[in-house]
């Protein structure tokens, strides 16, 4: 896995984006409840997936950073 920085995509809003593959072993069925479960517990979120030529699906996941401001 490899964690990218930042990315803005419009004013004010940051992304942290992990990079996940995932070999040709592993069923369509069991790679659907791997991402359901980064999802539901991680606060991730699909953003792209690529099948390559050798059946390796390389997943890019996403999720929004919130930075705390201080109001006092």
């Amino acid at each position: 896995m490899t964690r990218t920085p930042l990315r803005p995509v419009r004013r004010g809003v940051e992304w942290e984006f992990d990079r996940v593959s995932f070999s040709r072993e592993f069923s369509r069925n069991v790679v659907t409840k791997l991402l359901v479960d980064r999802a539901e517990h991680g606060g991730w979120e699909l953003d792209r997936v690529q099948i390559t030529a050798d059946g390796t699906r390389r997943v890019v996941l996403r999720r929004k950073i919130i930075r705390a401001v201080r109001t006092a």
